[in-house]
């Protein structure tokens, strides 16, 4: 019996391989996210690929180069994707949640060898193609070299993030739009920048805000009466986002972006936090936001907290309770840092999560996302 293809079309074999690089074996520049090393062979195939033959082949090692339509090679992956096989019931939640991150991880790999090929001007050359050329300028700059290679994949996420940045996210509080960049965390669970509001003690101060991201919490801030503040991130991208966003929020005079790892130089009157909630290690770039591997970011930022702060100064956390909920941090674990950092709670205010995945029942982890709480702690040093 003939095999159908993904659009029900009778399978022929797909196309030999071709040279190492598009088109006849030239040199092109590769782009992924996850550091994957440059393919040394891009074998091409077109609309005639099935799904399961397609996974056969990458699960092989072959990165599949798409030529055909561009809509057909969408098709192709969401019916991998379908055809990847989901964890299986587990026992703890922690087991869960590790056999939902590997789950995910397999499906990144995997998707991510169907390639597509840009020209010199970030031209994709597939039959109903849209005009990717801004997307790819937005996060990589102009081209390097006469191709480019990138997961189909990670293409699609940059023209959603291409569309968010340019009609702009509201978020709860904040007198005008956010534009978010491709790469830089999406701050579509607004439960901890509401925490932040009302907040009258910010009036008149100076503010560092620790791994800004997009400067969401820096412009909320600005917004309620501070007098500066300097933002950083270790994230080139984050520091270039919340910088065009302070510029279009007309913060830009009050507003300081530094890439660095963690604190800038001197102390402020207050210090805000909104770090990663997962102390596992990140799998990419973006995992950065959220996962941070044996709670170092967290440890450090309270460590380094009293050195940062002016006679009287506050500092500002905002916190997740997933990762204990998870069985990935103990319970008492803050309370413990705190104490080694020589610093007290002086008040707390919580909100339960209000995020999809909350309400999603067929979530494995709803057990624990159903009972996520984001905490502010306003911390000091002890007397």
């Amino acid at each position: 019996m003939k095999k159908k293809g993904p659009q029900g079309k009778e399978e022929r074999p797909p196309p030999t391989a071709g040279p190492s690089g598009p088109p006849l074996g030239e040199p092109f520049r590769w782009r992924s996210e996850s550091d994957e090393p440059t393919p040394a062979r891009l074998s091409p195939v077109d609309d005639r690929l099935s799904a399961d033959a397609a996974l056969k082949r990458v699960r092989r090692g072959e990165y599949l180069l798409y030529t055909g339509d561009f809509h057909n090679a969408k098709q192709l992956l969401g019916a991998m994707g379908r055809r990847l096989s989901r964890p299986a019931g587990a026992g703890s939640l922690l087991e869960a949640f590790r056999a939902e991150r590997r789950a995910r991880q397999l499906e990144h790999e995997t998707l991510s060898r169907i390639v597509v090929a840009l020209d010199r001007d970030y031209r994709l050359g597939l039959a109903r193609a849209p005009d990717v050329a801004q997307a790819c300028r937005q996060v990589w700059g102009e081209p390097e070299l006469a191709t480019t290679v990138v997961p189909l994949k990670q293409l699609l996420g940059m023209l959603g993030a291409a569309e968010w940045r340019r009609k702009g996210l509201a978020v709860p509080g904040l007198k005008g739009l956010l534009h978010p960049h491709y790469g830089v965390y999406l701050p579509t669970r607004t439960d901890y920048a509401e925490l932040l509001l009302p907040l009258p003690q910010v009036k008149g101060k100076r503010v560092f805000d620790v791994g800004t991201g997009t400067g969401v919490l820096s412009f909320l801030l600005l917004q309620s009466g501070a007098v500066s503040v300097v933002a950083t991130d270790c994230d080139a991208r984050a520091v270039a986002c919340a910088r065009e966003n302070a510029q279009r929020l007309g913060l830009a005079n009050r507003f300081q972006g530094v890439e660095t790892d963690l604190f800038p130089e001197g102390r402020a009157d207050l210090v805000v936090s909104n770090p990663p909630w997962i102390p596992e290690p990140p799998k990419n770039r973006v995992d950065r936001a959220v996962f941070d591997e044996d709670n170092l970011f967290l440890r450090r930022f309270l460590e380094g907290l009293t050195a940062h702060l002016e006679p009287g100064g506050e500092g500002l956390l905002l916190l997740s309770n997933l990762a204990v909920l998870l069985g990935l941090r103990p319970a008492g674990w803050l309370d413990e840092q705190l104490a080694r950092c020589g610093l007290t709670v002086k008040w707390t205010r919580s909100t339960q999560a209000r995020h999809s995945k909350a309400r999603d029942r067929s979530d494995p982890l709803h057990a624990a996302r159903s009972r996520e709480v984001t905490t502010l702690y306003c911390l000091a040093p002890a007397p």
